[in-house]
């Protein structure tokens, strides 16, 4: 037995290593995907690689960093742990994402006792796919870069010099690259310090109590929260725009959650096969999809660990592209679970309709482009994701520019960052009136962003959610799809959603705009000085 004050302290004392980790690995960072967009996020973890805590980051990593040091014991046995080792590995078919969500993680000795585990995720900039940064188009896992198992990067503590020969090798950023890899193995190391000085001052058996009490605690509030669910099968489905290569071809989504009692079980067997085009992720990453849209839902405001998902079941099929396998591409693997995302709580909102909301924009709208930077004569590459406007809700309207839900603590890049370190001028950003579902609440609007290019480069795009636009509720309006156009107004001006490495020139524009939220409930209900604010702030047109 553990008293509740000693139980506390040690859940908040686990809390802030997680976000300890998180700082670490921010401010060690070589690349703006890093340190500014903060495309990243780290796990405290016990020795059974159940979740201790988790800072702020990705919510599509969540519960799902565990997957790598599972994956690595059952291929390695667990006496393959040895203190001062760090791992690494980056295989879709594992992790779930990309190859450039690079996990680096370690085991945590307290006295000669393995105590835990600490890892972290973050994007490498380049993995030396055949396009600098990743590419839009490819058809294979062997065309996105280096692909690696759980392999040791540190051995008791010193570096393992041939492996980073290997990865400098294999990028067309190694100083930057290598930098990021050694925050990563900072932030692991932080992890091992902050744990170690948690079990140094309780005790291991005091921790190890306080810790099943968390999560039993987690446990019964989450069957709680499942159990005032009305028992049932309940449907949602949409579709994917394409896969980037056969753009003629909607890929359907197809969501069954079925509640029973106090658990919880998404089936997700009814999609696409793996498709020829990158928008394939391995099951890890569909399950935390699940896990995000589950807690979007049914219990926000209970903290993520070990407890958390016991009452939760995901069914994936394999062979599809929620559960691909080799050698299926996965470059651009979190459209489809945006989708899904919104698809669990379209199919909940009408047992929950005080929780749920309606859809969002949905999708990360990536703008890449890549080149040689006159002002340094060197390469470089920009990768930014783009905000837009998420759904109303029963009581309030959806917020406008904010990232997509897959995204979380993700930042779009600051104009003044962007203008700095690239040769390009962003020449206007600003709300995009009316593409926010109208209704009783009205959906949140998406953004325009202007870019001129200052040299010649490179341009690659994915702006997904045209087929499926984010829904209304309710009796609520869907909001208005994504649109790009390469300069705007001129006889060369070219509509496009996504593209692969397309030469553009000095003086180019290219105008990006995002999709909006859905609404919720009749818009005839909309309250007239709600109406009045909205023109006023010119988040609509007459």
């Amino acid at each position: 037995m553990i008293d509740p004050v000693t139980t506390e302290i040690i859940r908040c004392a686990l809390l802030q290593a997680a976000e300890d980790m998180n700082t670490t690995l921010i401010r060690s960072s070589y690349t703006p995907v890093i340190y500014e967009a903060k495309d990243c996020a780290v796990a405290l973890m016990d020795r059974d690689h159940n979740v201790l805590g988790q800072s702020s980051g990705l919510p599509i990593f969540l519960g799902n960093l565990e997957v790598c040091t599972r994956e690595t014991e059952r291929m390695f046995g667990r006496d393959v742990w040895q203190e001062g080792d760090v791992w690494v590995l980056n295989d879709s078919y594992i992790g779930g994402t990309h190859l450039n969500d690079v996990t680096v993680y370690g085991p945590i000795f307290v006295e000669g006792e393995l105590a835990g585990f600490a890892a972290s995720r973050a994007h490498w900039l380049d993995m030396g796919s055949k396009d600098p940064g990743g590419s839009m188009d490819s058809t294979s896992i062997f065309q996105e870069g280096l692909r690696m198992g759980p392999m040791k990067i540190y051995e008791a503590g010193r570096p393992c010099r041939d492996l980073h020969e290997v990865i400098a090798r294999n990028v067309r950023f190694p100083h930057a690259t290598l930098g990021d890899m050694r925050a990563q193995v900072a932030c692991a190391m932080t992890g091992q310090r902050r744990l170690a000085e948690i079990v140094t001052r309780w005790g291991l058996d005091t921790v190890t109590a306080a810790r099943d009490e968390i999560f039993a605690q987690t446990e019964r509030l989450e069957r709680q929260a499942i159990a005032a669910i009305p028992d049932g099968t309940y449907t949602a489905g949409g579709h994917l725009d394409n896969d980037g290569i056969d753009l003629a071809t909607p890929l359907p989504v197809n969501v069954t959650v079925t509640v029973e009692g106090e658990t919880v079980h998404v089936d997700l067997t009814d999609c696409a096969g793996q498709t020829t085009g990158p928008v394939n992720c391995g099951a890890a990453q569909a399950v935390a999809a699940v896990r995000v849209a589950y807690k979007l839902l049914v219990s926000g405001e209970v903290p993520l660990n070990g407890g958390s998902f016991r009452p939760l079941d995901v069914t994936t099929r394999p062979g599809s592209m929620l559960a691909a396998q080799s050698p299926a591409a996965c470059q651009y693997y979190y459209s489809h679970l945006g989708l899904l995302i919104d698809l669990v709580v379209k199919a909940l909102a009408p047992v929950l309709p005080g929780k749920a909301a309606a859809a969002s924009y949905g999708d990360s709208l990536i703008v890449q482009f890549t080149g040689t930077d006159p002002r340094t004569g060197k390469l470089y590459v920009s990768q930014e994701a783009t905000v837009g406007g998420w759904g109303a809700w029963e009581g309030g309207d959806g917020e406008s520019a904010l990232i997509n839900n897959v995204n979380g603590s993700l930042r779009d890049m600051p104009i003044e960052v962007l203008e700095t370190l690239f040769p390009v001028r962003v020449t206007r950003y600003e709300v995009r009136p009316d593409t926010g579902g109208q209704g009783q609440w009205r959906g949140g609007n998406g953004v325009v962003r202007e870019y001129e290019f200052s040299g010649d480069t490179s341009l690659s795009l994915w702006f997904e959610r045209s087929v499926t636009p984010a829904w209304g509720l309710a009796g609520g309006a869907a909001g208005a799809p994504p649109r790009v156009v390469l300069n705007p107004g001129t006889d060369a001006e070219r509509h496009m959603l996504k593209v692969n490495a397309l030469p553009v020139k000095a003086g180019d524009v290219l105008r990006c705009e995002s999709g909006g939220g859905g609404g919720y409930g009749p818009a005839a209900r909309r309250a007239p000085e709600a109406v009045a604010d909205d023109l006023a702030q010119g988040m609509t047109t007459r």
